[in-house]
């Protein structure tokens, strides 16, 4: 089988470095070569609670999507996640793409709708992968960033994983975060 390009949305609300970077390592363990957005510290949505860190890794495998669902979750599950719990959240792990598949697949719809209606997903998707195409949109996501007019606030947070510095010094002052 070849090797399909995914796109993960990560998020944590609780001891929120922590748990990303131990996502990341085992994301990284379980798939090898990652591609990280910038880190984006967001106020929650749907839910009351803290402000959570999101960011969005880009990786490449031959998993079906009911394996790699399955996958998540139990990186997820190990990370402390309690399904029944959803105010707090260690660890968040959303399968955003899927190669260009469309459609329901393993219980989860293809491509996410949460890219085109929540900004710290779609930032940090657009920051990644920006001239990768939303596969029913059919605009890259670069543009669909400049067209949002998402009221949602979020802000790059600065964050590192194993030396590599996630968020740039540059977009960090560009917000004033600095």
């Amino acid at each position: 089988m070849s090797l399909i390009q995914v796109y993960l949305g990560l998020g944590s609300n609780i001891e929120r470095e922590a748990h990303l970077r131990a996502a990341l390592d085992s994301l990284k363990q379980v798939f090898g070569e990652l591609s990280c957005s910038p880190v984006f510290e967001s106020e929650a949505v749907g839910i009351c609670s803290d402000c959570f860190l999101n960011m969005v890794v880009g990786l490449k495998t031959s998993m079906s999507v009911t394996e790699l669902v399955g996958c998540l979750k139990q990186i997820e599950l190990c990370h402390g996640r309690d399904t029944a719990n959803r105010i707090s959240l260690p660890l968040d792990i959303d399968l955003l793409l899927y190669g260009q598949q469309v459609g329901c697949c393993a219980g989860v719809s293809l491509p996410r709708g949460e890219i085109l209606h929540n900004a710290f997903v779609l930032w940090p998707l657009a920051l990644l992968a920006p001239s990768e195409i939303h596969p029913e949109r059919q605009q890259c996501f670069a543009q669909l960033w400049q067209q949002t007019a998402s009221k949602q606030k979020l802000w790059p947070y600065a964050m590192s994983w194993r030396e590599q510095v996630l968020t740039p010094p540059e977009l960090l002052v560009k917000s004033g975060k600095a």
